[in-house]
């Protein structure tokens, strides 16, 4: 990892802002704490496409599985707003449809680089690039999740810093 250059402001992106997203800021604050990269970024969030969940706490299954893994959470739902896309360096989506729906809120010439987070699998096929919903699933989904942003979490840090 390249030590100094600009903060990195990052933003995850799913549907709610209820399960994964903000399960990928927690984690992804808890590595960044971990490799004591913290004055390397200036935010690290997360929001929702839609408005469904706006300042509701998250899933208690995605803050169950955090507090197992010993990954603090704390965070209240909020909508992603075309200011965001200049805010952030990057804007980071769960699966595919939260990409879509980003590139059609995306003002033109904004900063943010927008992704999937699957684009940091470098597992040739043993990580699965698409982060599902899993909402309709049981706990062990929410596990799955939190196996996959991990893993992207760290690839992040090691690819983007």
């Amino acid at each position: 990892m390249t030590i100094g250059g600009p903060k990195i402001s990052v933003a995850f992106v799913c549907l709610g802002n209820f399960c994964r997203s903000p399960m990928a800021e927690a984690i992804f604050k808890h590595e960044v704490e971990k490799a004591n990269l913290e004055d390397r970024f200036d935010k690290i969030d997360s929001f929702g496409t839609s408005n469904y969940h706006v300042g509701e706490a998250p899933d208690h299954r995605t803050v169950s599985i955090c507090k197992q893994h010993g990954v603090k959470i704390k965070h209240k739902g909020k909508q992603i707003k075309t200011k965001n896309f200049d805010e952030y360096d990057y804007i980071i989506g769960m699966d595919d449809s939260n990409i879509k729906n980003l590139k059609k809120l995306q003002p033109k010439g904004s900063k943010a680089k927008v992704c999937l987070f699957g684009d940091w699998n470098t597992c040739d096929g043993t990580v699965q690039t698409i982060i599902e919903d899993p909402w309709y699933g049981d706990i062990s989904d929410f596990e799955h999740n939190f196996n996959q942003i991990t893993y992207f979490s760290k690839q992040f840090l090691e690819k983007e810093l």
